[in-house]
């Protein structure tokens, strides 16, 4: 079986535009109108390709690419082969993103997975529902009465927008999604599977039962935010649960119902965050961080991964731990551990108290 590439080339990049978007000019000599043709790893790069390198572990890998062009940051740049041109920049990796996307930009966000141009066959679109032009709806979705959705939107096999659902422009709604009671911004991007607006977890709990707490908020999604594949997001029960402007959110991730979100939040596969959180702008959480309800988490503060934080966060701070605390007190801690563990060791039994 021959090797199949699913997203198609836009074309070529010549030298020229490849300085420009990094900012740099061409090197003596280089010809400003020769192009690449593609982009490829260090390792499997050819005369064709472009490649960028910016980690100290990949320094043989550069030595040995034969791409035509590498973005490299400066302390590397002596480490490109002949034949290589080397175009040097402070980031190379984002320059190399926006390139990609220039070469390749339909898998900047998912499209219509049937090649539909309008409301595609099989789909269910309710007769009170306003769709502008150039939205397009694959087979199996189904969109409800009341439901608003802008130009360039595509809404996915299967996916499900709920009534009165708004969708801003050019926003991509993935297979499976599923909207409800949520109002949505321009150029969101909901990958696969996602569920948006459901219920959250609320319950007055009791000896004779646990009673259910309607949940009459909304879920807000602003400007430019990504939602990852299988996350979900619960409408908001007093008050809505919004994600600010920017932010971009893993697969399999849980936030509850009343969570704000600021602009610009990174938050990475299998956090769990609990109703009532507020996480200002600019906060980073790893992979698999828990964070209980009714916190703050400041501007700009970076919680490692795997962290369960049970307290506020000042701005500007970098937590880890379990419970979490600033990371020199954590590591503090794991090194006094791995002491008394070794010393236990030495003296062949359990270590000391």
């Amino acid at each position: 079986m021959s090797d199949r590439l699913f997203f198609k080339s836009n074309g070529s990049l010549s030298l020229a535009g490849i300085a420009e978007a990094a900012g740099v000019a061409l090197p003596e000599g280089a010809d400003p109108d020769a192009v690449v043709t593609g982009v490829a790893s260090l390792e499997s790069a050819g005369p064709d390709d472009l490649a960028y390198m910016d980690n100290a572990r990949y320094g043989d890998a550069l030595e040995a690419t034969r791409a035509r062009v590498c973005l490299v940051s400066k302390r590397f740049a002596a480490r490109v082969p002949e034949g290589t041109l080397a175009l040097v920049t402070r980031d190379p990796y984002r320059v190399y993103a926006t390139l990609l996307g220039r070469l390749y930009p339909d898998a900047l966000r998912p499209g219509s997975l049937f090649a539909a141009a309008g409301i595609s066959p099989g789909a269910h679109v309710h007769p009170e529902a306003r769709l502008e032009d150039g939205v397009r709806v694959d087979p199996g979705a189904v969109v409800g009465p009341g439901a608003e959705i802008g130009s360039g939107t595509v809404i996915g096999p299967g996916a499900v927008v709920g009534p009165g659902v708004c969708i801003g422009r050019d926003s991509a709604i993935g297979a499976g999604a599923t909207l409800t009671n949520a109002l949505v911004g321009n150029r969101v991007i909901i990958h696969p599977g996602a569920r948006i607006g459901q219920d959250g977890f609320g319950f007055a709990m009791g000896a004779g039962g646990h009673l259910k707490v309607p949940q009459i908020g909304r879920a807000i999604i602003q400007d430019d935010v990504e939602i990852g594949a299988n996350t979900t997001i619960d409408r908001g029960a007093s008050r809505d649960t919004v994600i600010g402007e920017g932010t971009k959110i893993d697969n399999l991730v849980q936030i509850a119902h009343n969570v704000v979100i600021g602009r610009h939040c990174v938050i990475v596969s299998g956090v769990g965050i609990s109703g009532s959180t507020t996480l200002e702008d600019y906060v980073v959480l790893g992979g698999q961080v828990g964070v209980v309800g009714h916190l703050r988490i400041g501007m700009g503060s970076q919680i490692a991964g795997s962290s369960n934080v049970n307290r506020d966060v000042p701005p500007g701070s970098r937590w880890g731990g379990t419970p979490a605390k600033p990371v020199r007190a954590w590591f503090r801690e794991l090194t006094t551990l791995a002491r008394l563990a070794e010393r236990g060791a030495d003296k062949g039994g359990e270590p000391e108290a």
